[in-house]
Order: structure tokens, then sequence, then C-alpha cells
């Protein structure tokens, strides 16, 4: 059974049906709900910048990980959806900034017309392995 979480400080379901961070199994994998440029009050933070909202797609994922005592580097697989092929170098910047090879995840990036709220120019949907040693049940 799959156990989800939504840690403080980071935007919320709200009522709405999922998790922002759901533990597969007894352990260390964890899906990400999809990231976006909220604050936790849902306002977009980096309207018209790629690069100021992915960074703040990453501090939400960071976030999310925190509460399980997982890393940025613990991601596995990252899946970035992206309006605008112009926005590559930025986004691919951004993303090496924050993951190293070796050990950088598996990536895929995926262009759409467009996201849940038009202001939104990416989202970012990271699955992380946190190691047994640092890993901590939420809550």
């Amino acid at each position: 059974m799959a156990d989800g979480f939504n840690p403080p400080g980071i935007w919320g379901p709200d009522g709405r049906a999922f998790s922002q961070g759901v533990i597969q199994g007894d352990g260390e994998t964890v899906h990400i709900t999809g990231q976006v440029a909220w604050d936790e009050k849902h306002a977009v933070v980096g309207i018209g910048d790629v690069g100021a909202q992915m960074e703040k797609c990453i501090d939400n994922i960071q976030a999310i990980l925190d509460c399980v005592g997982g890393r940025l580097e613990d991601i596995v697989s990252l899946t970035i959806y992206f309006l605008d092929r112009e926005h590559l170098p930025i986004i691919q910047e951004v993303r090496a900034r924050h993951f190293k090879t070796p050990g950088a995840p598996a990536s895929i990036l995926i262009q759409t017309p467009g996201l849940v709220i038009p202001e939104f120019l990416i989202e970012l949907v990271p699955i992380a392995v946190v190691p047994r040693d640092r890993f901590r049940r939420p809550g």
C-alpha cells in the first residue's frame, strides 16, 4: 500500500485527491506529485521566468524530500514538462546546477501546449530512492 504525505511550507492539495509525496512499499521509493512554481499560498512564483519557476519547483521537491530524510541526489528519475523550446538552455542550466554527473537522474523533457495554470512554464515530476539509513516516515 502507498503511504501519502503533504509537508508543511509548500502548496497543498486543498481537498483534491492527491498527495505531494507517496512512499512506495515499506521503504525508500518516493513518488512526488508534479511540482509547479506555486508558493504555499498558491501564488505563482516567477511569472514569465522559466529559470525562477524551475528553481521554485526544485525548492518544493527538496521540501518534500526533507520530510523523509531525502536529498535531491536521491532522485533517480525526473520528468520535465515545458512549454517553449527556447527555454531549453535555461532549463538545462538550472538542472545542471542541481544535479551533477555521474549520478544525475534519468530524465525526459516533454514539450506540452499548456499546463494547468496559464502562468506555469514548467512542471517537474521526480521519483526518488532514499537510502534506508536516512529514510524516515513523515509525521
